[in-house]
């Protein structure tokens, strides 16, 4: 009996930690966590990120809104939560893409889209009015803006979105940057090999016949 109990538990923690890195692997895929390290100071929607590593990750989706959520290295701390909408590319890659808006002289970068690894589907950043204004003056781009900064899922959710336009004119979004055709998203996007379940299913597996295998010599 004590063998028995010693294969149960071993079999159970087993169980567990095969389900538990099924969540993992779906969390990440969801959220498309991603680590990335900035050489200069970069801008983002309310501040200026020091050079460093960070964690970037989508946090929460409503329709052609979406909140992404900016930690530390090791997502211990949270750094930022902002306002992002659907960005789409032509061609995905294989690796994170960071699109920045190009500014004079010295001033850190702002940080405009995101990619994920071989989606068609991005982030595009939406910045506080005022400074909407002054980035789409000196980079001569269209600029998603939000009048003030939300800062509440509640606030995320119902904050009118605009666009700012290089000649100073605030437009309404849809006519601006016109929310992707469900037809220009891919209808098989890759997904990063992180997010694959056959090998658990097949582990799984194997320790299942390799169980049955143990308690049937046993019992006999």
């Amino acid at each position: 009996m004590k063998i028995m109990r010693t294969i149960l538990t071993i079999f159970t923690v087993t169980l567990l930690m095969v389900t538990f890195a099924a969540g993992a692997r779906a969390d990440t895929a969801f959220s498309k966590r991603t680590v990335v390290t900035f050489t200069q100071p970069v801008e983002i929607p309310g501040q200026v990120l020091p050079s460093g590593t960070y964690t970037i990750e989508l946090y929460e989706t409503f329709g052609n809104r979406h909140i992404v959520r900016i930690y530390n290295a090791d997502r211990s701390k949270l750094i930022a939560t902002v306002l992002a909408i659907p960005n789409q590319r032509l061609t995905p890659t294989d690796d994170n893409v960071m699109k920045f808006t190009e500014r004079p002289g010295n001033e850190p970068v702002a940080l405009k889209a995101w990619f994920y690894p071989g989606e068609n589907g991005g982030q595009e950043f939406v910045y506080p009015k005022a400074r909407a204004i002054e980035l789409a003056e000196v980079t001569h781009e269209t600029i998603p803006a939000v009048q003030t900064e939300p800062t509440t899922v509640e606030e995320f959710k119902s904050e009118t979105i605009v666009a700012e336009t290089p000649e100073q004119k605030e437009v309404p979004i849809a006519e601006a940057i016109p929310a992707p055709a469900p037809e220009t998203v891919a209808s098989t996007p890759t997904l990063p090999k992180t997010a694959s379940q056959i090998p658990l299913i097949a582990l799984f597996g194997v320790i299942s016949v390799s169980f049955a295998f143990i308690l049937k010599r046993f019992v006999s």
